[in-house]
């Protein structure tokens, strides 16, 4: 049978009587007893008949109409229903609408346990909070391609290569978040937009420290008796990180060793791990000095509140005009043991909390090699205190 189409004509439209007129091939236009009127799509799948909305008149007009019409019957020709077809397309659309700052807010939420103290400093979610969703934030991930990407991290590529460098691996992490999610995304946009970034022109600079010859010098020289000198004099003699020196607590000292609790440690690994520093007995002599300045339980508070600032050891360093920051001692001890002693590698990496050896090799190794650490840190203490020259320090396996 051969279907008539195309019975209706637009300058008719709004004149037409109330009811339903046919244009041809299951398309209809409904003119309400309220003056209102809208189009539909009659067809049948499956020997059942179907009534498909397709919009009001006259914000949807006759030609319009007539595509969508002629669209939707190809789906049916399939064997589809337009019905559902068009819910499903509209579910998946609706998907991909998500915009990348709140796939980024989720993705931080379901890594907050992996994160030290939940995240609460903010250090993950800031290279993206800073570079990346002021400009990108707002745009739905499936629509985020490498040169968006590209395009919002060049101006800070080569002069803030480290940032950058953080923006994009947390750009790579919200992507397959987005992934998981179900979102239809690019999960190679971050790589190929590093192809397109190119290498980084910057260079690592590192934090400067003194040499390990010179640090006994410094360490005799701080005898003020101030909380700031003490902080430092323990700090040179232990090789921890700022962070757990600021925050320690009298009553994580038991005799000569002193535990860092694991949420204080640097990093994901130490999330169930504490860390055991063994005290010398000079680093005791320190501790019972700051001792008199304890409040709430904190050996080194600040003047007002809370503990003394990151920023407190480095003024003072600034103040005598030394171009070394505090987070140098580290690198100091490392240097003397590795020039001045012949510890094993295990123990001196240890020494600094640092991970030896593969995830393997760790779960059978439950040593955290305290004893030959005392030794070393004693040895360490002996040297800030006299500056010994010449001499080799041997610790055994």
């Amino acid at each position: 049978m051969v279907r008539v189409k195309h019975r209706l004509f637009a300058v008719e439209l709004k004149t037409k009587s109330q009811g339903k007129h046919s244009d041809g091939d299951g398309l209809w236009f409904h003119k309400r007893e309220d003056g209102g009127a809208q189009w539909f799509l009659r067809y049948t799948l499956y020997g059942r008949r179907h009534e498909m909305g397709l919009g009001s008149f006259p914000a949807v007009t006759l030609k319009k109409a007539r595509e969508e019409a002629d669209k939707w019957r190809a789906v049916v020709r399939d064997g589809k229903d337009a019905i559902k077809e068009r819910e499903r397309q509209r579910r998946e659309a609706e998907r991909n609408l998500h915009v990348l700052k709140d796939v980024a807010m989720d993705a931080f939420e379901s890594r907050k346990a992996e994160l030290k103290n939940d995240g609460k400093a903010g250090r993950w979610l800031s290279p993206l909070e800073i570079h990346i969703l002021p400009k990108l934030g707002k745009t739905p991930v499936s629509q985020l391609d490498q040169s968006d990407i590209r395009d919002t991290l060049q101006p800070i590529w080569h002069t803030k290569a480290s940032t950058a460098q953080k923006a994009l691996q947390r750009m790579a992490i919200v992507m397959r978040h987005a992934a998981a999610l179900g979102l239809d995304v690019d999960l190679q946009a971050t790589d190929k937009a590093r192809a397109l970034l190119g290498k980084q022109r910057h260079k690592v600079t590192n934090i400067p420290a003194l040499h390990w010859k010179d640090v006994p010098e410094f360490y005799q020289s701080l005898n003020g008796g101030t909380i700031t000198e003490l902080a430092l004099r323990l700090l040179i003699l232990t090789a921890v990180r700022s962070r757990p020196l600021r925050f320690m607590r009298i009553d994580q000292v038991d005799g000569d060793v002193w535990t860092i609790p694991a949420e204080v440690m640097k990093g994901r690994r130490d999330a169930t791990t504490d860390f055991r520093v063994p005290l010398s007995s000079e680093a005791q002599a320190v501790v019972a000095a700051a001792a008199q300045f304890e409040r709430d339980g904190f050996l080194f508070p600040s003047v007002r509140k809370g503990v003394i600032s990151d920023a407190t050891m480095s003024r003072f360093m600034e103040r005598r005009e030394m171009v070394a920051r505090p987070h140098g001692f580290r690198s100091s001890f490392r240097d003397w043991i590795a020039e001045a002693t012949n510890t094993p590698h295990d123990v001196a990496e240890t020494s600094l909390a640092h991970v030896t050896g593969g995830s393997v090799e760790r779960s059978y190794r439950r040593t955290d090699f305290l004893e030959q650490r005392r030794a070393l840190m004693e040895r360490w203490a002996n040297r800030l205190i006299s500056a010994p020259k010449g001499e080799v320090v041997r610790i055994c396996g």
